[in-house]
């Protein structure tokens, strides 16, 4: 597929996917989800950066603000009004992402005092760590491409915010965690487990935000130190693809901030290559990717295909700076690049019009559609 193919593939999906979230259509009620946004806004900066028309660029500055004023805000069916931070209207949209930012779910959280159901949880809203470090990045690639501060600091006192709310006291050995899910506010565990890779995600979206602006190097320090101990001894090993996708995505974050020479943790990005080609080999054994698309998530498997098209990143980065990484690595990426092919794969078969109109598709059609054009152009996203 050549690039000008994909870019109107991408095109076509994103400008349907902001009519009919209610971004570009006044028509319909805007209806936001964190995670998928947090695609979308990276989407529309790619779009903008290959094509330099300015609508894509204010369909990313707009979708910021729609989330900002949606999920930084209570819900409507939510007695509590204004934003979660508790800040008055004025300062709340100065400081958006004071009180953390909402997943979006469909049903209001559960209570403090309510019993918990597993199956319910899923349904019902609430905060997600590894939601708001994906919103982190969105944000500092708006501040790159637009050279506006104040995004970067907006994703900044996001990082603080979460991390405040997050973190558990310490336990008898010492170490901190981070619980999985936390209350609309911040003020109780939803999920007390922790997410595998949520240290992972924090420690490296708070290096990309001092990154971004180095003055948050001294103010995200406590950030940093907790998230590196928690990550210490961590196995991320998994055979979930969209796990998978993520370790390979956080490992082209960590290639690009080590030759910006910011970035120094030595052998973590060898570890991290190391889970991903066990994660790979545990996926293809299985050979889910021959069931049909009623047994399959796309939006799973298209977050595996963004991380592919990652390791063709890092072998780039890699080859063009052999000074400043071990030959270990290459020997690790050419491991993983045998697997480079199953993202074409992926892609082209939810691209397929027949395997969209299944219920697994349709399902999840806003963020299945956004994942599959950041599969397709996934510039801005891979980037730091």
């Amino acid at each position: 597929m050549t690039q000008e193919t994909r870019t109107t593939e991408v095109r076509e999906m994103m400008m349907e996917f902001a009519d009919q979230t209610g971004l570009s259509s006044t028509k319909i009620f805007p209806r936001r989800y964190l995670w998928t946004d947090a695609f979308a806004v990276c989407n529309f900066l790619t779009l903008y950066r290959q094509t330099g028309e300015e609508e894509y660029l204010r369909l990313a500055l707009n979708l910021i603000d729609q989330v900002h004023n949606i999920l930084g805000k209570h819900r409507e069916d939510d007695p509590r009004t204004g934003w979660i931070s508790g800040l008055s209207d004025e300062e709340g949209q100065h400081h958006p992402t004071a009180g953390g930012l909402r997943i979006g779910k469909a049903r209001n959280e559960r209570g403090a005092d309510d019993l918990y159901d597993e199956q319910s949880e899923w349904d019902r809203d609430g905060q997600y760590f590894h939601y708001l470090t994906k919103w982190m990045h969105s944000l500092c690639r708006t501040s790159m491409v637009t050279g506006e501060p104040q995004y970067c600091r907006w994703a900044a006192e996001l990082g603080k915010a979460a991390h405040a709310g997050f973190t558990t006291p310490p336990l008898p050995n010492g170490k901190k965690r981070l619980y999985w899910k936390m209350s609309i506010d911040l003020s109780y565990p939803l999920v007390p487990s922790m997410g595998l890779h949520d240290p992972l995600d924090g420690f490296i979206t708070y290096h990309e935000l001092c990154l971004c602006a180095r003055k948050f190097a001294e103010e995200l320090r406590r950030e940093i130190t907790d998230t590196a101990n928690m990550c210490e001894g961590q196995s991320w090993e998994t055979n979930d693809p969209l796990g998978i996708g993520g370790l390979l995505c956080d490992a082209c974050r960590v290639c690009q901030m080590t030759i910006e020479g910011h970035f120094k943790f030595p052998g973590l990005l060898e570890r991290l290559l190391e889970a991903s080609k066990y994660g790979l080999d545990s996926f293809v054994s299985h050979a889910p990717l021959n069931d049909p698309a009623e047994y399959r998530l796309a939006f799973r498997e298209l977050g595996l295909s963004i991380g592919l098209r990652a390791v063709e990143k890092m072998g780039d980065l890699i080859t063009g700076n052999p000074g400043l990484f071990n030959t270990g690595l290459s020997q690790d990426l050419e491991g993983l690049m045998t697997y480079v092919p199953l993202s074409e794969i992926i892609e082209n078969f939810w691209r397929t019009p027949a395997n969209q109109q299944k219920k697994s598709w349709q399902d999840h059609r806003d963020i299945n559609m956004v994942m599959l054009a950041t599969s397709l152009s996934p510039e801005e996203f891979l980037s730091v």
